[in-house]
């Protein structure tokens, strides 16, 4: 799930924070970089378990009503399908996300008043209310209702927020990206998996690891270089009026493009002119665009840029 444009994003934070900091120290900063890319993980698989929590709250709400037709002897109508749902049955029962609930010890248990009003905002949805009027459902029914509530209703609901950043200062950053995962998620369920589908995995192999470790230490050590190499494609502008984050974000691009030959020049810059959208000026990315592909173009010339 640890992608490398999360791992881009990342490293602009950590390095911007890193030069803010009179205490510069690169292992601590490593350190930084690495359980902030942990925490973005640990989203992916808290929202996972919000799913998990608004369907037993579910369960709840129609044992309740149950009860109540029992006690009352009355035959009230209650709907079993929404709690019957075989996604989020197949998602509750999941090995890798119950392994990961018991070793961080995350439940969504204390926030019982925000899962109850997501129910109700489910409910008064059109998506539950076409999926309980169908005549009947299958297991890919039950999976597109939960990827449209997610997206329509779970990913609009700004009361989340403030869950979140109580829970980790990084999750309100990390979000957007991690939704798309939890997204995917959904969609790659297949019911013959049961309790055994993979969930996305923290990285994909050890080598996108590496390239946030690799890549964080060579941008701090070459700062100098790199600096030097920016400033020499920059006309017509000094340096040192340069926005600061600007500086940052082609900073790393450079030490990129210098340090990973095999990661396509059109690559490079167009995740930093993405980076730079996010973090920088209105009209940052266009400029670091341009001063990234004139730094390119040079170092090409003078040997220095060795692309497989």
């Amino acid at each position: 799930m640890i992608n490398r444009t999360i791992i881009r994003l990342k490293i602009v934070q950590l390095m911007y924070a890193y030069y803010q900091n009179g205490d510069k120290n690169i292992d601590t900063a490593e350190k930084e970089l690495l359980f902030s890319l942990s925490k973005a993980y640990d989203l992916y698989n808290y929202m996972l378990l919000l799913i998990v929590s608004v369907s037993r709250y579910a369960m709840e709400q129609v044992e309740h009503q149950e009860q109540l037709n029992k006690v009352g002897h009355i035959d009230t109508p209650v709907s079993h399908r929404f709690i019957d749902n075989k996604f989020a049955i197949q998602l509750e029962a999941n090995k890798q996300l119950q392994e990961y609930a018991d070793a961080k010890k995350k439940t969504w248990d204390n926030e019982f008043a925000y899962v109850k009003n997501l129910y109700d905002d489910i409910v008064a949805s059109e998506y539950y209310k076409e999926y309980m009027a169908m005549e009947t459902v299958t297991y890919e029914d039950d999976q597109e209702l939960w990827r449209k509530l997610y997206k329509n209703v779970i990913m609009k609901d700004e009361r989340i927020d403030d869950i979140l950043e109580d829970q980790s200062l990084y999750w309100n950053d990390d979000r957007e990206v991690v939704d798309t995962f939890v997204l995917k998620t959904i969609k790659r369920f297949a019911p013959e998996n049961g309790a055994s589908q993979e969930l996305v995995p923290e990285y994909k192999d050890i080598e996108d690891r590496e390239f946030a470790t690799r890549l964080f230490r060579r941008t701090i050590l070459n700062d100098e270089y790199y600096r030097s190499v920016i400033s020499r494609c920059i006309k017509n502008w000094e340096f040192n009026r340069l926005a600061y984050m600007d500086v940052i974000i082609m900073q790393i691009a450079v030490a990129e493009l210098l340090s990973f030959p095999q990661v396509p020049i059109s690559v490079t810059i167009n995740e930093y002119v993405e980076v730079a959208k996010w973090y920088s000026t209105p009209k940052s990315a266009s400029y670091v665009n341009g001063i990234i592909d004139a730094v390119a173009k040079m170092l090409k010339k003078e040997g220095k840029l060795m692309k497989n």
